[in-house]
Formats: C-alpha cells, structure tokens, sequence
C-alpha cells in the first residue's frame, strides 16, 4: 500500500545557516529529500522584509528585499531546488500581521502609523514583545492580502501558509478609532473594556475569519490547485487570546491543511493535547487536514529521539497521516542525529505528499474503507 503523509519542516532565517547561499539551499534540499520529507515552509515574510523581491513591498515602504538578500531570489532558489528533488515548497508568511519585534513598530509603522493596532489605553498593541499592525483594518488586510498574491502569482509555489499570527490579532487589540466607530456602528454602544468579554472577542475573530474566507478565495481563484495551510495556535486558547477561530475555519473550509503549535516538550502533554483536539475539534470528515506542528529544536532545547519517535507512532495511531517540524535546524544538530532516526525509521519509505482530493476526504471515509477491508487494525498496520 502505497503511502500518503505530510511530512514537512519550516526553514527560519533566525539560527539557521539554510538561506544565506544558494549552495546551502541545494544540500538542504538534497538532505531532506533523503531523510524522508516532502514538502517545505520557507519564511517569505517577518521583520517587516520579504525574502523575495516585492514590488509590493517597494511600493509601500521602499524596501524591495531583505537587505542581507539584495541581489537574490531566495524564494525562487529554494523553490528550483526543492522541486528538483521532488519536494513541495509552501511559502510560510511567519510575521503575518506582526509589524516588529520590540522596535516599537518597526519600519512599518514609523511609515503608516495608521496602521498600529491599539490597546483599550490607546497604546500601541504589544504582546509578548511583538508589536502588531490592526489586522481588522481593510488597509492592512489588503497590504497582506497583496503580498500573499504576489507570491502565487508569481512563484511556482504549491500554496502558501500562515501562522499563530495570520490571521490574527491579540485579544488586547481592536481598540483603535476605526475599529471603535465600526463596533458603535453596529451595536450602538463602545466596544467592552474587558478584552475578553465573549461578544467582543467574536465579533473581532469573525472579522479575521472573514478575511480568510477572502484571502482563501483569491488565492485559489490564481490556482485552484494551490493550498491553504494555517499553523495556528492551539484551540481555543488560540481565540480567547490572538482571535484564531480555527474551528470556524474548519467548519466553513477555509483550510486545506492545519498544523496546531502542539509544541509540548513531553510526550504526555503532547498526547493530551492531540487527544482534546480529536475529540474537541476534529471530526472525522476533517482529521485529513490535520498535520500538528511538532518543536524539535528551539535555543538550547533539542527533541529526546525516543520523544520524537512516540510522537510520529502516536499520530499515525490516532490517523493522523503528518507532521510538520520546528525547525530544520533541529535535524542537523549532533551530526544529523534527529535526521538519522526518521531516515531509518518512520520515514525510511517514501511518502506521497496529499492531493486536495486526499486532504478533503476525512478520515471517516478511509476507516469506512479500512473497515471493509477487515477492520481499522489492518488499516492502521498498512499505515506504516
């Protein structure tokens, strides 16, 4: 039986060497068509610069490219490369609606402040040391929107992917005078000053779920073959703190593949979360989508093998046919030590990355399958 699987690893710019050459682009792709995967998120967007050359970008802020890439195409080298060895390349906008980490807005905003999402003191909107650009102003949605369609338009990319910051927006946001006059608007009164008051953060998450909806329909109608990957956090922490309605998402498929943040550096806690979101959020018509973000490697921080491989065996038990990993760095560490144990393990067979047809057709249906096949054990043997 052949096999099915996403399996695929973000590329960073921070601590990784993969970028800085299209020689190290080359032996990155040949390593991780070797070790077993077969689909790539390169970083195409964060620090307020693109790791292509964006006209968009020129046009609004008069930065083309990220300065320490002038004169290159990162995204075209990683994409030449990686389909050269028969991997996927999903571009990955890690920053989304992020205008700058501790810069107090960066170069965005010193250019559109406009632009700066608000807290309910008026304050520029600061979570965790990112500052962030109003993702419910249509401005700022357009600017994204924008970019994202300069890269399926002109890129041979095979989709595009955002994150635990696109869409979103920190619960603390919505207080700036456009959005303010919008919810008066509607409702007569001002926004709560509890940022959690459950109406206020609905009506905020539906606004970013509505610019999905969008942003999943101009993208698919350049390509409707293009996929739409989101790598949110994990629900439903994830809606009461950044807005990210990932169950509307489903429910209204605006998601061809999702990769909760499961980034728990224990096994059980891996398994508990992975657990409530089968039974929570998943039925069985959408587990095919689902491909958890698995962190392998973060500071210090490297992922036990034994700890990696339990997480792998106890996806495919659950049906779960992927995961994507945090990040490349994390297979080359200690002489490709982690690379070495998917090689001669569970990615020791190549896998066929999913077609639309494949993510779009539940679990559900293939255990009905499997079923009469003479039950889901043999199902899940023939997995692997």
């Amino acid at each position: 039986m052949s096999v099915t699987e996403i399996r695929g690893v973000w590329l960073t710019t921070t601590a990784s060497q993969v970028l800085n050459s299209r020689d190290n682009i080359v032996e990155a792709m040949d390593f991780l068509a070797e070790t077993g995967f077969n689909v790539v998120f390169p970083v195409v967007w964060n620090k307020a610069v693109t790791q292509f050359p964006s006209q968009v970008m020129q046009q609004n802020f008069g930065v083309e490219i990220n300065p320490q890439y002038r004169g290159r195409d990162v995204l075209q080298e990683v994409i030449i490369e990686a389909h050269r060895v028969g991997l996927k390349v999903i571009p990955w906008f890690e920053y989304g609606f992020a205008s700058s980490y501790n810069s107090n807005g960066g170069m965005l905003l010193a250019k559109k402040p406009q632009w700066a999402a608000r807290d309910s003191k008026g304050n520029l909107l600061n979570k965790n040391g990112f500052e962030w650009l109003n993702s419910l102003n249509f401005q700022v949605q357009d600017f994204l929107l924008s970019l994202i369609l300069e890269v399926v338009k002109n890129y041979d990319v095979d989709g595009i992917q955002g994150d635990d910051r696109l869409p979103a927006l920190p619960c603390e946001g919505g207080y700036d005078n456009v959005t303010v006059k919008r919810y008066q608007q509607e409702f007569g009164k001002n926004p709560p000053q509890n940022p959690k008051d459950k109406q206020w953060l609905q009506w905020r998450a539906d606004i970013l779920t509505d610019f999905l909806a969008r942003l999943y329909g101009e993208v698919k109608a350049v390509n409707h073959n293009l996929l739409i990957s989101m790598a949110p956090n994990i629900h439903d922490w994830a809606l009461k703190e950044y807005l990210q309605d990932s169950q509307r998402w489903l429910e209204r498929g605006l998601v061809d593949i999702i990769h909760p943040q499961v980034y728990r550096r224990d096994f059980n806690s891996y398994k508990n979360i992975i657990d409530r979101l089968i039974k929570q959020q998943f039925t069985e018509n959408t587990r095919g989508k689902l491909a958890p973000g698995v962190l392998m490697k973060l500071g210090s921080y490297n992922i036990n093998p034994d700890y990696l491989v339990q997480v792998i065996e106890y996806n495919r038990a659950c049906g779960i046919r992927g995961e994507v990993f945090f990040f490349y760095e994390g297979l080359r560490d200690r002489n490709n030590a982690l690379g070495k144990v998917l090689r001669q393990g569970y990615y020791s067979k190549s896998a066929a990355f999913p077609c639309l047809e494949d993510l779009n057709q539940g679990y559900g249906n293939r255990k009905e399958v499997a079923n009469k096949k003479g039950g889901l054990i043999n199902f899940l043997k023939n997995l692997f």
